[in-house]
């Protein structure tokens, strides 16, 4: 397990009134002492003001650093953190004060990924970590600290620990096969298998839900040329993005933004519009647009009264919206809204808001919930097994068969939890993390 002395900064680099400067490891206390003048590692969690220097002894800066003594830090092992001013100078002599006395540039998210290793966090709450760095709206925000909080951990847990009862009871049926009727009959097992199944399915159905949030529901706006769907767009951003002028056809292509409804993550595209033309560039734009269409969770269906040359769009994840509302009087069908008065724009969001997350009620009422592929990749994999386990648990069944498929099952949640050491897993959870995480 690797344990020695790395250091970074952990606040985002450039100028800034303080800097975070992390330094974890075995030997952190003895390197924080070659650099910090008058350096005490007690008491603990406590900020102390001293001056930092240099290998020759001149002075870096004057802040704060605070010891965490092992095992009660972040990582599980020492940890100095020092506050200094922020600014390149400072943050890159501080460093480079730091490796001179021992310690080497920290991967990124190494902290984290000791933290792991350490028995600190768990692999979900590890990508939580990550989830809540690159939260921005309060939706993501919250379901990031659910997760970090063990919410979605518990419910595994607790699928696994199902499972390993399980897999004691079907060992007694496989040590003792000459037993009629051991502890637990084959039907109560199966009734059992039956109720894990059923629960690991229900968490499965959360992935499109939890995916939404984590990565923006698809909210793609649509309709013929001209309808004002750029204008639009520009409006429900607050920015200018898209390109808007009187000429039909002025959109080509898709462009994608984030914006923050009531709270909720969504990724807004602006389309081609949809009409007959032999043009080659608006034919491929609007090839494009219908592949959009095909992917979003939500289409706004824009029109401004006029009548269109192409056929209407239609579904269950279509909501109508009457543009123009301050050039024309609205037909009375969708939400009525200008781009130009701002009229509208609020009640837009609100519905797009309860279209797609009104099953998750609030902010403060979001469950744990499946938010990456990996996790509905191992889920699907420990569901699969246990449905496969299910026809050995009848009184002609082998229960060997049946305890190899839960164990398989077992495994799939370990992968998904971390409870086994998989190095390729852990490279790849990392990978994207900043320096200092």
């Amino acid at each position: 397990m690797l344990s020695d002395p790395i250091a970074a900064l952990a606040t985002a680099p450039g100028r800034s009134a303080i800097a975070v400067v992390r330094l974890s490891g075995e030997g952190a206390l003895d390197i924080a002492a070659r650099v910090v003048r008058g350096f005490r590692p007690s008491p603990p969690r406590e900020a102390r003001l001293a001056t930092f220097r240099d290998p020759a002894g001149e002075a870096i800066d004057r802040g704060l650093y605070v010891v965490f003594p092992a095992p009660r830090s972040y990582t599980g092992d020492d940890l100095v953190e020092f506050s200094c001013h922020g600014g390149s100078a400072v943050v890159t002599r501080l460093l480079a004060a730091l490796y001179a006395a021992g310690a080497r540039n920290a991967l990124p998210g190494e902290f984290t990924r000791r933290a792991v290793l350490n028995g600190k966090l768990d692999l979900l709450q590890a990508e939580a970590v990550g989830d809540l760095v690159d939260a921005t709206v309060p939706a993501q925000a919250q379901a990031a600290l659910r997760q970090l909080d063990g919410g979605l951990s518990r419910r595994i847990t607790g699928l696994r620990d199902a499972l390993i009862d399980l897999q004691a009871q079907l060992a007694y049926d496989v040590d003792f096969p000459e037993e009629d009727d051991g502890p637990i009959s084959r039907g109560q097992l199966a009734e059992r298998l039956g109720d894990v199944t059923a629960r690991t399915s229900q968490l499965l159905a959360s992935a499109p839900a939890g995916t939404r949030v984590r990565e923006g529901a698809v909210v793609v706006l649509a309709g013929p040329p001209n309808a004002g769907k750029s204008s639009l767009f520009n409006a429900l951003l607050g920015v200018d993005r898209a390109l808007v002028t009187e000429i039909p056809g002025t959109t080509r292509d898709a462009i994608e933004a984030p914006a923050d409804f009531h709270g909720w993550p969504v990724r807004l595209i602006d389309t081609a519009g949809l009409a007959d033309s032999k043009d080659r560039l608006e034919t491929l734009g609007m090839a494009m647009s219908r592949r959009y269409l095909g992917e979003a969770d939500l289409i706004l269906s824009c029109e401004d009264g006029r009548p269109a040359d192409s056929d209407p769009i239609t579904g269950d994840n279509v909501l109508l919206v009457s543009t123009k509302s301050d050039l024309r009087e609205s037909s009375g069908a969708g939400v009525a809204v200008s781009a130009v008065t701002g009229a509208g724009l609020g009640m837009l969001r609100l519905r797009v808001a309860q279209r797609i997350f009104g099953d998750q009620v609030s902010l403060m009422d979001l469950e744990p919930a499946l938010t990456r592929a990996r996790h509905h990749e191992a889920l699907s994999r420990a569901r699969d097994a246990l449905v496969a386990a299910a026809p050995h648990l009848s009184l002609t069944g082998d229960p060997v068969l049946a305890a190899h498929h839960v164990r398989e099952a077992t495994q799939a949640l370990d992968e998904l939890i971390g409870t086994v050491d998989l190095e390729e897993v852990l490279d790849r959870l990392f990978a994207g993390f900043c320096v200092g995480k």
